[in-house]
């Protein structure tokens, strides 16, 4: 259990102040009470809290749903709601705020922490899964082509390999399938992707399905080449033949 930073949004006073009391009594940080939709987003905004436990029903006609959905949006803060209506309708709104759970009034304090327990988990997971998404993105998607080397992923992180290492690639449904001289690694992408970020100085498209590296090719027998130290034979596709021969050296 971690000593976690909360936010309660909750307009019946004395509720909130249960809350919190139960909340330090299990060793988390109340960062502020709110009992509106701008007050909360300045608080959220100040205190940056782990976690906002958001009463869905505010006075004065707002909803906890609209603050949940900026918060979601613009601080990446996750929301539990509490409320004492369950009906359908309440439910289908709350649903679409992508919050992370949902407790009926009156609740036991064990199924408080419990709720936020998992939610923290599970928002922390999510944050793993995009920041290793956007560092694939910066790294590889918008990497210089002019590198002599390329990050894949492999399991749940990246590996650098070197351009140099690389026989050829090739297309499987919706992945690729990179060959190098001692591993292979499945890629959720595209062809012309790939082909994009490997560049075309060292590498060239000889079939709609393959990729070779121009340097580790050992002989060519249409319809069919050999990449050198490997048993791989490979389909020369006919629209991708000119280029091929248009960039080896010939005599």
């Amino acid at each position: 259990m971690g000593n976690y930073k909360v936010l309660i949004v909750e307009d019946e006073l004395i509720v909130a102040k249960d809350i919190k009391h139960s909340l330090e009594r299990i060793n988390y940080e109340v960062v502020g009470l709110a009992s509106d939709v701008s007050e909360t987003i300045e608080l959220v905004e100040q205190n940056q809290p782990d976690i906002v436990l958001m009463d869905i029903m505010l006075r004065g006609g707002e909803s906890g749903i609209d603050a949940a959905e900026i918060i979601r949006k613009d601080f990446k803060v996750p929301v539990i709601f509490l409320t004492a209506y369950a009906d359908s309708a309440t439910l289908e709104r709350a649903k679409r705020a992508e919050s992370y759970g949902y407790i009926l009034k009156p609740f036991k304090a064990v199924d408080l922490q419990t709720t936020i327990e998992l939610a923290i988990y599970k928002h922390g997971k999510e944050m793993e899964v995009e920041r290793e998404r956007d560092l694939l993105s910066t790294i590889v998607e918008n990497g210089d082509v002019s590198s002599n080397e390329i990050y894949v992923r492999a399991s749940s992180k990246l590996v650098k390999i070197k351009k140099e290492k690389i026989l050829f690639v090739e297309a499987l449904k919706d992945y690729v399938i990179l060959h190098a001289e001692d591993k292979k690694f499945t890629i959720h992408t595209t062809m012309k992707d790939i082909e994009s970020k490997l560049g075309n100085k060292e590498f060239i498209r000889i079939h709609r399905s393959f990729i070779v590296r121009l340097d580790k090719i050992e002989s060519i027998e249409l319809p069919n080449l050999r990449l050198e130290n490997d048993n791989h034979i490979l389909p020369i596709g006919g629209s991708y033949k000119d280029e091929l021969f248009g960039r080896i050296n010939t005599i």
